[in-house]
């Protein structure tokens, strides 16, 4: 053989051995965790009446991030794949994928529109940008992520960087509470996945999500309850993201101790995190243990929804925080029904869970907007109280309809059209794979939440004096606690004015167009 023969088989050898890399596919992630160093050095540089730009930096960051994702939707890519079996990938951009880092990086960014006054009066600017970034990054990678490995990689740099954010209010001692809170408990349920994830490994060789579905099919009889006991461990620390009971306990005063935005961006884009990877673990590595995790979410969603309902009911309009506290139950309750879709995957096929993903986009729209609403109240408002909104819509009009169009559509009432529609497509989920108790579990739950969300709708439209007789004919104790008249309303920041209606347009587009969501629930994601 020649030399020259001899380089060129090296070089044949050689790129057989190293893998190519699909730079496309995986922009939306590295574009944002890029422009999250470039904020954080940045930041070293740039003078105190400057630090906005680093906001509207971010900004940019995520816009671009999101505009990767169009090139995307033409077919399914994949990448870092085994050179062994090209099958078997540990990045993969299919429908699925698309959609929820359409839902993070889009939660990211209204998130990042609500925080702009928050960083320029309250927080420190690189530090937050930074944070927020890096936790969305890792947020945009779990979707695509198609190894056990990836998944948890992905879930801890979404997660770490928001225990961060939640404790960012220094000096304040409910968000240091909740920032330790928010840890310990997340801490626990890592621990538990990542032993679920060892007993997998040990079970099947592997950890690709791919190999693990066929390889658990196949798994020696001494190996099963091995096997069992690391699918039920694996779920737990997705459960926990998801903030299903029992792993809840943490959401309420989270969301309280968190600066506003936070709490927005746990509420959705935490939730959206947790719900992509329980859905890749359970459909894609898990299908032949559906006899295992399918009862164990079904009884799961149906504890979620109802303690999420019945604790929101009981806010009290005068208690410190109670509108927040309300949003906190509610997203608990909401994430009842996203599991629903998860649980009929068990006894079906793998197309439920496109119901989850169709409930998933009105749910990050609307209570995206919510919380937008929510932090405009607090200029004025800081303690938030479910009583600090009566007679928002002789104030502040188009807030008034906005947030009563997005309570509206959490409730599944006209004219939310999306939010009746969402909860119908979940509800057939249940019911077409032979889950009547659960659709009736969820049917008496939509009840509860009605009246909590009517009664918030309500007080928007009453005027304050009229409120303000109804609430002393209760009782000396609840008249004295009513909040005194509003001061002067300032005027709203343009970043948040932005975000609300961003949220608004969307949410109304949804309910003329609701096809654009829904037509997920008819279709396989991957």
């Amino acid at each position: 053989m020649t030399v020259a023969a001899a380089s060129a088989a090296s070089v044949t050898g050689a790129a057989g051995v190293v893998q190519s890399v699909d730079w496309v596919a995986i922009a939306p992630p590295v574009i944002t965790a890029a422009v999250a160093l470039i904020v954080l050095v940045a930041d070293l540089f740039v003078p105190k009446s400057r630090k906005p730009l680093l906001g509207w930096g971010a900004v940019a960051g995520l816009v671009a991030a999101l505009l990767f994702l169009i090139p995307l939707h033409k077919s399914t890519r994949s990448t870092f794949c085994l050179t062994t079996n090209p099958e078997a990938c540990s990045y993969t951009v299919d429908r699925f994928t698309l959609v929820l880092q359409f839902v993070v990086l889009g939660g990211a960014l209204l998130t990042a529109l609500l925080s702009m006054t928050e960083t320029k009066e309250k927080l420190p600017a690189g530090e937050f940008w930074f944070l927020l970034l890096s936790s969305a990054a890792g947020a945009a990678l779990l979707p695509a992520s198609r190894d056990l490995a990836t998944l948890v990689v992905a879930l801890e740099v979404a997660s770490l960087p928001a225990f961060a954010l939640v404790g960012l209010k220094r000096g304040d001692r409910l968000s240091s509470e909740a920032a330790l809170k928010f840890f310990l408990s997340s801490v626990t349920a890592t621990a538990v996945m990542l032993l679920g994830v060892s007993f997998v490994y040990a079970a099947t060789g592997t950890l690709h999500l791919n190999e693990i579905a066929n390889r658990l099919a196949d798994v020696p009889f001494q190996l099963d309850t091995l096997a069992q006991t690391g699918v039920a461990l694996t779920l737990v620390g997705f459960a926990f993201k998801t903030a299903a009971v029992p792993f809840h306990f943490w959401v309420p005063d989270t969301y309280v101790g968190a600066p506003l935005p936070v709490a927005a961006y746990l509420s959705v884009v935490g939730k959206a995190v947790g719900f992509s990877g329980l859905i890749l673990v359970t459909v894609i590595a898990f299908p032949a243990y559906a006899d295992v995790w399918g009862p164990a979410l079904a009884v799961v969603a149906a504890l979620t929804m109802t303690i999420g309902n019945v604790a929101a009911l009981r806010q009290s309009a005068t208690r410190a925080y109670s509108a927040i506290r309300l949003l906190a139950w509610s997203s608990v309750g909401q994430a009842g029904y996203l599991l629903v879709p998860i649980a009929a995957a068990a006894y079906s096929s793998d197309a439920q869970v496109g119901a989850t993903v169709a409930y998933a986009l009105m749910y990050a729209v609307v209570n995206l907007g919510a919380f937008a609403v929510a932090a405009l109240v607090a200029r004025t408002r800081p303690l938030n109280r479910l009583s600090d909104y009566r007679g928002l819509y002789a104030e502040r009009p188009f807030a008034a309809l906005a947030l009563g169009f997005f309570l509206l559509c959490l409730a599944g009432l006209p004219p939310g059209i999306i939010g009746l529609f969402a909860k119908v497509t979940v509800f057939s989920a249940a019911v077409d794979a032979g889950l009547g108790w659960l659709a009736v579990v969820m049917a008496f739950n939509v009840v509860i939440a009605l009246y909590y969300y009517l009664r918030w709708t309500a007080v928007l439209f009453r005027a304050p004096e009229a409120v303000a007789e109804a609430e002393g004919a209760e009782g000396t104790e609840e008249a004295a606690a009513a909040p005194a008249p509003r001061p002067a309303r300032p005027g709203i920041p343009a970043p948040l004015t932005v975000a609300i209606a961003l949220t608004a347009v969307a949410g109304i587009a949804l309910s003329g167009m609701p096809q654009v969501a829904l037509h997920f629930a008819s279709i396989s994601l991957f």
